[in-house]
């Protein structure tokens, strides 16, 4: 049969020849040095035997409390097709000196055998949503050959384990990076080897372990050490240590672009506009073009969040126009900014999710974009933010200023730590509206689900649940979730 000239041999492009599984027993034998019971191939990888899909290789990790052998029924019964484990069991399995070294293996081999472009994404406020940002930028332009780090796998386990998952096929990868004390960044980006590294922000986000934002800042910064050579880092340009940071950034070489309002930043705001919709209308400059895009999340940090989507993408070589489609179509996520109705005497009302984490930072932003969206009333639920130490007091009294001029109307602060701020808010002084605040203090989620049943929630009000995640109050989003009928 005659071929049209035109025609080109199957394979099209390079990553056409890679496997279209995730991991097959021989991969994971030359990754991991470990011995295959029998041939396999599987499209996922799982630690969590809860969440096992069919079709995973279950990891078996042991540590200080738990022993995940003691799971392996488990993860067989929901579908997995093998284990990698350090003893010999009756399933399918590769056995492996050290189960946490061998996780670590597959995410180095899976992390080198494809050519995608890595993204490591860390900072003190905002980094799972500006990954998602990017994943979701990326992810449309390369036709769905992107891949990141799900939910906020960003530590120990997480970062390996989201390496691990990487298809051998993906264009580009996202992986977040957290951490709670110095030199735990510096080992994540030893594992992802980002070809671009994002900082968000730097905020008192675990400042207990740290003692000072210097600190936090050269945590943070550790993200640059594990930069590829020519790698990239984008830096807040607004953020008071951008100058700690850049410095770091330069000490190991790498290009610096930086995103912010700051007149010198290379990714500059020109100009927000609120939208009908609750988000932004954004003008952007950077250097040699212009962008106007529309920012579905609503608040003023989503429009710095953006800034720094449009830099990593157009860093890793994406297109700018798919960047700015993928922002106008994001919701919140769970526990980060999700929007919910649900059912109140008279009609609908309306809850803000941002159950997932609180600090300082993010809880004044929270509080800015309550005080700017449309409510008969507005509640607002805090929780308190935890890892402070020393400094938990202080911050938590300042919360009062940002409830103020929020105009909230109600206030239901929840945990020990919040007591300070009980405190500030019960000397009565009259808010910008010329009336003392409305408030009440509680151990925790159940009480402030009655405490909001004592105080009412009707047609037209605004909930807004925040809080560290230790606290609960996912437990009175769910609740009010609930009763939307």
């Amino acid at each position: 049969m005659n071929r049209p000239a035109f025609l080109k041999e199957w394979p099209l492009d390079i990553r056409d020849a890679l496997p279209i599984a995730l991991w097959n027993s021989a991969e994971i034998e030359a990754a991991t040095g470990g011995k295959a019971s029998q041939a396999f191939q599987a499209s996922g990888v799982e630690m969590d035997s809860r969440d096992v899909q069919p079709g995973d290789v279950f990891v078996a990790l042991k540590g200080e409390a738990m022993d995940g052998h003691k799971f392996i029924a488990k993860a067989f019964e929901l579908g997995a097709v093998a284990a990698i484990t350090d003893r010999g069991v009756d399933y399918p399995h590769v056995l492996v000196e050290d189960t946490t070294a061998a996780l670590h293996a597959m995410a180095h081999a899976a992390r080198d055998r494809s050519n995608a472009v890595r993204i490591g994404v860390t900072g003190s406020v905002g980094k799972t949503g500006v990954k998602e940002a990017i994943f979701a930028s990326l992810n449309r332009s390369s036709h769905g050959m992107a891949h990141r780090s799900v939910r906020s796998y960003n530590n120990h386990v997480g970062v390996p384990l989201s390496l691990a998952r990487t298809p051998a096929r993906s264009q580009f990868a996202v992986y977040e990076m957290g951490m709670n004390n110095a030199g735990e960044i510096d080992i994540l980006t030893g594992h992802v080897q980002p070809n671009i590294a994002v900082i968000t922000t730097i905020a008192p986000a675990h400042i207990e372990n740290l003692g000072s934002m210097e600190a936090i800042a050269d945590a943070k910064a550790e993200v640059f050490s594990g930069l590829e050579k020519g790698g990239t880092a984008i830096i807040p340009a607004d953020s008071e240590y951008c100058a700690q940071l850049v410095a770091a950034a330069k000490a190991v070489d790498a290009k610096i672009v930086t995103f912010g309002a700051a007149e010198n930043a290379d990714v500059r705001l020109l100009d927000a506009i609120p939208t009908t919709s609750g988000g932004s209308l954004v003008t952007a400059d950077l250097g040699d073009t212009r962008l106007c895009y529309v920012v579905a999340e609503p608040g003023e940090h989503w429009v710095t969040n953006s800034l720094a989507v449009m830099a990593t993408v157009r860093a890793a070589g994406g297109d700018l126009g798919s960047a700015g489609l993928a922002l106008a179509e994001m919701g919140g996520l769970k526990g980060r900014g999700a929007r919910r109705q649900f059912d109140a005497p008279g009609g609908k009302a309306m809850l803000i999710d941002e159950s997932y984490n609180a600090n300082p930072a993010s809880m004044r932003a929270t509080l800015r974009q309550l005080g700017q969206t449309p409510a008969t009333r507005r509640i607002a639920v805090l929780g308190s933010m935890k890892e402070l130490g020393d400094f938990a007091d202080k911050f938590h009294a300042q919360l009062a200023e940002p409830i103020d001029e929020a105009q909230v109307d109600h206030a239901v602060i929840v945990g020990e730590e919040m007591s300070a701020l009980a405190r500030e808010l019960g000397k009565g002084a009259a808010t910008s509206l010329g009336i003392p605040p409305s408030y009440v203090h509680c151990e925790g989620p159940e009480q402030a689900i009655a405490a909001l049943d004592d105080f009412g929630i009707t047609s037209g009000d605004v909930l807004l649940v925040k809080g560290s995640n230790s606290v609960g109050l996912g437990r009175l989003v769910e609740h009010y979730a609930s009763q939307d009928g």
